[in-house]
């Protein structure tokens, strides 16, 4: 039978060790790094933003303008990184075990390890704490539509009823509708009553479906030629240029709409980008730091 020999280390190779039975890490100063590099991100975070307030103004063409506050955030974030990540990272460092028989590349590698784990901890608590801040912002906005989604029902009642209140604050086509019943010569009897509401509707309904019918047309055409004083020719006119100038202001608003969305995207889209980039730079200065404060442990 033959003899299994004991395994020996082949001439030349490190001498073989006993495996340690302690793991290499140390949580207890990963978690300590953990909560710290939190705190010190909100309280700096929380200073930011005062800061922020202090330099608006409620009033035009006063305070700190859009573009440099942008800038402002950005850089504070960035600064709220490194401040918060190596102050955590150098704790960590301090505060994790002594290892002993251990070549200097594993100490520097297990350093930089702890202050990567701080950053990683942290950033999962951040994101758990964020995730539970947007649940409570969504549900606060379903509410908020919700009650908005009421009141813009109740609106459009008042809209389309004929005993709309004349204080509710006019509707959007109000001016229009004032521009195509008023009369040529202000002494214009008009003997019916008021009939605003009722080419409101009217013009609402053509601006939903693009275009009058003719059945409409041919009634605001007399509706308009009977109340201000004109002939159906003149009336015509006034229809067809109302509703340009009506086409080209929905138009212009529907632009402007699409020029805020497009501006509003490009901004969060670089917002995300230097968050990103602020990330990496607490990654690095955590597990940098970490380094620095090991070195000075094992000093």
């Amino acid at each position: 039978m033959q003899n299994i020999q004991p395994a020996t280390a082949y001439p030349g190779s490190p001498a073989l060790s006993a495996e340690s039975s302690r793991s290499a890490v140390s949580w207890g100063a990963v978690i300590a790094g953990a909560v710290i590099a939190a705190a010190m991100s909100t309280m700096l975070i929380t200073g930011g933003t005062g800061l922020g307030f202090l330099s608006v103004s409620p009033w035009r063409d006063e305070g700190t303008s859009g573009s440099a506050i942008a800038v402002g955030t950005i850089i504070w974030l960035l600064v709220t990184q490194v401040i918060a990540y190596g102050v955590a990272g150098y704790v960590t460092g301090r505060l994790r075990t002594k290892w002993t028989d251990v070549a200097g590349d594993e100490v520097y590698f297990r350093d930089t390890a702890h202050g990567f784990l701080v950053w990683a901890l942290s950033a999962v608590i951040g994101l758990v704490l964020l995730a539970s801040t947007v649940a409570s912002i969504v549900s606060g906005t379903a509410k908020a539509g919700a009650t908005l989604a009421g009141a813009g029902a109740g609106a459009a009642t008042a809209v389309a009823s004929d005993t709309a209140q004349a204080g509710s604050g006019g509707h959007a086509l109000d001016y229009f509708t004032d521009a195509l019943l008023r009369p040529d010569d202000p002494l214009v009897s008009v003997a019916q009553g008021d009939v605003r509401p009722e080419v409101s509707r009217i013009l609402a309904r053509s601006a939903v479906n693009g275009q009058l019918s003719d059945a409409d047309q041919s009634y605001l055409v007399k509706l308009i030629a009977q109340h201000a004083g004109l002939d159906e020719t003149a009336a015509q006119q006034r229809l067809t240029q109302i509703q340009e100038q009506a086409k080209q202001a929905a138009q212009q608003a529907e632009q402007k709409t699409r020029e805020t969305a497009d501006t509003a995207r490009k901004a969060a889209a670089a917002f995300s980008l230097w968050a990103f980039a602020s990330l990496l730079i607490g990654a690095f200065v955590a597990s940098f730091t970490a380094t620095i404060g090991g070195r000075a442990r094992d000093r």
